[in-house]
């Protein structure tokens, strides 16, 4: 979704098994004087949810226990499919929060305030960046390669586009809508803000995927010879 498109409010869907939790999100989204976004779908499971209206809204939020059981892996699984998650959960513990930065997703604790989960879900609608309290604890505590996981799907999208092909044909040649694309690729840009290097041109993020091993120089330049 670009800025032009939230002109509208953010249509939102809540995944979560305890009503007390929909009913905050819900109050927060109500109270906001702005009116920047709408509840259109709740439900206790991620099944529930995407075969009603929840299945086109601009954001997910989802808790990760869910009956208890942990469906941290159906985040990445959301996120390659084309969804904008925010995870709202009181998992806050540092390696659950930086797999759910990796599969492409936000996070938001449950302990935190609803401007800081208001604020999430609008610049994940934008595909823009914004660090909540709980992911900057886990982002300053990482102790790995400050480099960003791409998804494959991210990946892909990444490749086609540096290989001189338009969104457009991005989107063909992978099956996906324009849109989808255009999410794909801020996504990265969102990755590499978090982590405190961001990539404002395309020149830029081609140089840190290179740099940082996400892709190969020949892979750019072999297309670019083939393209049509």
């Amino acid at each position: 979704m670009d800025r032009d498109a939230l002109a509208r409010p953010v249509t939102v869907a809540i995944i979560d098994d305890h009503p007390v939790a929909i009913e905050g999100v819900r109050s927060w989204i109500d109270r906001d004087p702005r009116q920047r976004a709408t509840l259109i779908a709740s439900g206790p499971s991620v099944q529930a949810v995407l075969a009603g209206p929840g299945r086109d809204a601009d954001v997910l939020v989802l808790d990760l226990e869910l009956g208890d059981e942990m469906i941290i892996d159906q985040v990445g699984e959301l996120c390659g499919s084309g969804y904008r998650v925010v995870v709202y959960s009181n998992h806050d513990e540092r390696e659950i929060v930086l797999a759910v930065i990796d599969a492409g997703a936000r996070y938001v604790a449950k302990h935190e305030s609803g401007d800081h989960c208001m604020s999430v879900i609008l610049a994940a609608a934008a595909d823009e960046p914004y660090v909540t309290p709980t992911e900057a604890g886990a982002l300053l505590a990482d102790d790995r390669p400050q480099r960003p996981h791409l998804s494959e799907q991210e990946r892909t999208a990444l490749l086609l586009w540096f290989q001189s092909m338009s969104k457009a044909s991005v989107a063909s040649r992978m099956g996906i809508s324009e849109a989808t694309v255009k999410q794909y690729i801020g996504r990265v840009r969102v990755k590499y803000t978090k982590i405190g290097r961001p990539v404002p041109t395309k020149t830029a993020l081609l140089a840190r995927a290179i740099e940082d091993g996400l892709l190969r120089a020949d892979e750019v330049g072999d297309y670019r010879s083939r393209a049509v």
